[in-house]
């Protein structure tokens, strides 16, 4: 029930302020504008879905080697004691011809991280190591493949076919293809004419002076068998030198 007076009042109030308009200056009135925000990063990739994205990362400092007890061995895997921890590391054929018949030892290690594991690879010699970690630098090639090239050949013979572009030699290998052996001879080619890698068999191994001087010249990127070379004449003319020495004159003669 409406009282009719009530009714008449509201009535011509609401007229009246609907016949004035009301003018607002436009500059008076502020409106907030929003600060702008930067781009979500995007996680696309040519030729990936978001969701087939892993990033994998080599931690070189975090563990270098490994030296223990080998609990466990197979041609795969090796399982080290050290310190009363045990480390599950991957291995190759390469290696585990190394060390099959060891009971303890020591392994260079390359740690693999992956956004759903880590994975620790070891090496019996650090030119296998040097090689996988060189392979695992080519476009498309993961750890388990370098793994496997690094089963079917030796750090040695994988230098010699790249250098020599001999991709129908790596193509033999399981899981590389035309393309992929082309990319790796064109990838590492130059890197390993530079520093070709070569395995650590050398009649100085036993010779902790030799291998120290051996050691800090390979360091300095000098190629290994003209250190060794170097490193003879040196001792050949002057025999009682000590390490500092030995490396100082080998280095005149290279």
């Amino acid at each position: 029930i409406q009282h009719p007076v009530t009714q008449s009042r509201i009535g011509s109030i609401g007229a009246k302020h609907h016949a004035s308009t009301i003018q607002y200056p436009v500059s008076s009135i502020q409106h907030p504008v929003p600060s702008p925000q930067p781009p979500a990063p995007s996680t696309q990739r040519v030729g990936l879905k978001p969701f087939e994205i892993h990033q994998i990362v080599y931690f070189r400092g975090m563990i270098a080697f490994l030296k223990g007890d080998f609990v466990y061995k197979s041609p795969a895997m090796v399982q080290i004691e050290v310190g009363g921890v045990g480390y599950e590391v991957q291995i190759s054929l390469n290696t585990f011809t190394s060390i099959q018949h060891l009971e303890k030892g020591m392994l260079h290690t390359a740690l693999i991280v992956r956004e759903d594991a880590h994975i620790l690879y070891g090496f019996a010699e650090l030119a296998e190591k040097e090689m996988f970690l060189l392979l695992f630098s080519v476009s498309g090639i993961g750890a388990s493949t370098a793994r496997v090239m690094l089963s079917y050949m030796k750090p040695e013979e994988l230098t010699r076919a790249i250098i020599s572009n001999d991709a129908r030699t790596l193509e033999g290998i399981k899981g590389i293809g035309k393309k992929t052996a082309e990319r790796i001879v064109l990838e590492l080619k130059d890197k390993l004419s530079r520093h070709p890698i070569e395995s650590n068999n050398s009649p100085m191994k036993n010779n902790t002076l030799q291998q120290d001087a051996l050691n800090a010249l390979t360091a300095l990127g000098i190629n290994r068998a003209a250190a060794e070379q170097a490193i003879k004449k040196t001792l050949v003319s002057e025999p009682g030198l000590v390490v500092e020495e030995l490396i100082k004159k080998s280095l005149r003669i290279l």
